[in-house]
Formats: structure tokens, sequence, C-alpha cells
């Protein structure tokens, strides 16, 4: 069975009238579902398409540097 783990995706969005960048931590078990998870969340709230999210690092953390979750 494998383990969850936290990954800290950190990124920027690119629309034509809204740019900003964005840090949140995901529960996944590989880091590309990690970014599939941001790709879904980010694209749905913000209606950006997957083209204008850009990933900047992912990075596996603890629980306990863990502030998101």
């Amino acid at each position: 069975m494998s383990e969850i783990k936290i990954y800290r995706v950190v990124g920027r969005i690119n629309k034509p009238n809204f740019k900003t960048d964005f840090k949140k931590e995901i529960r996944a078990l590989k880091p590309e579902e990690a970014v599939e998870t941001i790709f879904k969340e980010i694209g749905s709230k913000h209606k950006a398409k997957r083209f204008q999210i850009r990933i900047l690092n992912i990075e596996e953390i603890t629980a306990e540097e863990a502030t998101d979750l």
C-alpha cells in the first residue's frame, strides 16, 4: 500500500487581466497527481486554462511543515 505524501506546489497564474503567484499544499501519492490537482483546483476557481498556470516548484514536505491543509 502506498503512503500519501504532502507536496508544496509553487506557481504563477498568467491571465490577460489577472497575474498572481500561488503556493498550495496538496496531499497526493506522486508529484504528478499533485500537479494534476493544482490544474483542476486553480482552473475551476480562477477560470484559468492549463497553459495559463505555470508550476515553478514542487517539494515534498512533512506534516509538521504543512500550514495550508
